[in-house]
């Protein structure tokens, strides 16, 4: 079976911190001369998608390879990849490492990719920057009229959590306010992911699926252990908790 996610590679800065090395990847099955020509490659700043992504500070979508700033566009297409996505990791204002991610499909295999974005200046609401929807027509124009307030729909909710959220099935989830749309197309599973940065500026990052076509193979959200703090007490010969 095949995934919508069909590469995840990890691009870090080089000695001298003005370019981006391969890190590692991860490539499916028949993505070997892709991962050749990738692991050569070294990106500057603004550079390539992992080059923007790091110049832009927050994550970038691209929905079309051809006549763009990629620089891998022949051997994309020849691996069936469709779209890109590139996340920014930074320490403060160091740059870490850019994380990318590619997806694949085709009139078999059906899958979308969303950026979503809210201006806490200027917009209660949150608005599409960008998304690939391969053959979903319908759901892609309705996708693109459509704002979320905090806490309504897939983007909203992320949003208001702060937190990566799974939906397992969308057409059952009246939370999803497009439920209809992505039944119409075979969409019943989504993934989001919060980015923000600063304090005015939060992005978030969905992935949606097909029953035939899942995101990827597996998808876990791992959150912090809630703890309070222990007083312990020294009874004489050892310390047991106090009251």
């Amino acid at each position: 079976m095949k995934t919508f996610i069909r590469v995840v590679e990890l691009w870090v800065p080089d000695r001298t911190r003005m370019r981006l090395e391969f890190g590692g990847g991860l490539y499916g099955e028949g993505l070997s001369a892709f991962r050749d020509v990738s692991e050569d490659l070294h990106f500057g700043y603004d550079e390539g998608l992992p080059g923007k992504a790091w110049a832009s500070g927050h994550p970038v979508i691209l929905t079309r390879f051809t006549d763009s700033y990629f620089k891998r566009t022949d051997q994309a297409i020849a691996a069936g990849l469709t779209c890109g996505v590139a996340v920014p990791v930074f320490s403060g204002e160091f740059l870490q490492a850019v994380m990318v991610l590619f997806c694949g499909d085709d009139e078999a295999h059906v899958g979308a990719i969303e950026l979503w974005h809210n201006d806490a200046e200027t917009s209660h609401e949150m608005g599409l920057v960008d998304g690939y929807y391969g053959t979903a027509d319908m759901f892609e124009f309705n996708s693109r009229h459509t704002r979320f307030p905090r806490g309504f729909g897939l983007p909203g909710r992320i949003w208001k959590a702060g937190l990566p959220l799974i939906i397992k099935d969308l057409h059952d989830a009246r939370s999803f306010l497009r439920w209809e749309d992505a039944a119409k197309v075979g969409i019943n599973l989504g993934v989001g992911v919060p980015y923000r940065t600063g304090t005015d500026q939060t992005w978030v990052l969905t992935f949606l699926s097909a029953q035939a076509t899942p995101i990827a193979r597996r998808f876990e959200i791992w959150v912090p252990v809630s703890w309070k703090p222990v007083m312990m007490e020294w009874a004489g010969s050892r310390w047991v908790l106090g009251a």
